[in-house]
């Protein structure tokens, strides 16, 4: 008799959810996910299951239950180049995971055209509609984050490639080395309305040579203990911390004069 290919789904969806609650994630979380999934999915096609986004997805859905939340980035910048930005269609450019999150049917979208999330779960509804005028800013999905004592997964991918969440923080603590600038483009909403309009982001001052460099305070949340899980390649790949302790460090190494060596550097 063949094998049910919806069987083999269910057992790879509670083989990755096991993965997960081990490395620190558990039920009623809220969670934002940035991924990789290229790896997951070799690691799922060598234990004998059908490796897929949606697969992958739905493990971290379990995983945090029917009390839980799950947040993807689906950030796109096209906007910032003058592309329109439409709330029902334009796509992610964070990954097939992220893609498959967009398109689930209990997906709600936030409004921003550059940094919007997609939320499934118990707090949904709280970014869906979210007009936000700046991406980092406190009324944001990452002061959200924050203020729901939620925490952030990172999955086999370096720091400086995945925690947006410390441009969240640097704006809250208006560092020097970045400035507000302001982009206008087309903006289609979730009704289809068609209307020009203004978003923000705390970009990093070029003129002064500023580069994102956020591996040095990535080692510090390990060392601080912050940092709960596996390195990026190893083992389970994912690691975990609670987004107000990396908020509380952060802004802790920003207040002490060391942003300079741990958050950015100075360079071509």
């Amino acid at each position: 008799m063949g094998i049910d290919i919806r069987e083999i789904k269910m057992d790879a969806v509670e083989w990755l959810k096991k993965r997960w609650l081990s490395v620190g994630i558990e039920n009623g979380d809220t969670l934002l996910i940035h991924s990789n999934i290229i790896r997951t999915l070799g690691i799922l096609k060598r234990n004998g299951y059908e490796p897929s986004a949606d697969l992958v997805l739905k493990s971290f859905i379990n995983a945090v239950g029917e009390k839980g939340t799950v947040l993807f980035p689906l950030f796109n910048f096209e906007f910032t180049k003058g592309v329109t930005f439409d709330m029902r269609n334009t796509k992610s450019q964070m990954g097939s995971l992220t893609e498959a999150a967009r398109n689930h049917p209990n997906s709600v979208r936030s409004g921003h055209p550059i940094y919007s999330f997609c939320a499934i779960g118990k707090h949904a509804s709280k970014f869906k509609m979210l007009d936000n005028v700046s991406g980092y800013g406190a009324d944001s999905p990452f002061g959200i984050l924050r203020n729901l004592h939620g925490k952030i997964a990172v999955l086999d991918i370096v720091e400086n490639g995945s925690m947006t969440f410390y441009h969240h923080v640097e704006e809250m603590m208006m560092v020097p080395y970045r400035y507000m600038k302001y982009f206008e483009a087309d903006y289609i909403d979730s009704n289809g309305f068609k209307t020009k309009k203004t978003y923000s982001i705390y970009v990093r001052d070029l003129e002064k040579k500023v580069k994102t460099n956020l591996e040095p305070i990535g080692n510090k949340l390990w060392e601080a203990n912050i940092y709960k899980g596996n390195l990026p390649n190893i083992e389970t790949g994912l690691r975990i911390a609670r987004a107000s302790e990396v908020y509380d460090f952060a802004s802790s190494v920003i207040a002490e004069g060391n942003a300079l060596g741990n958050l950015y550097r100075i360079g071509n």
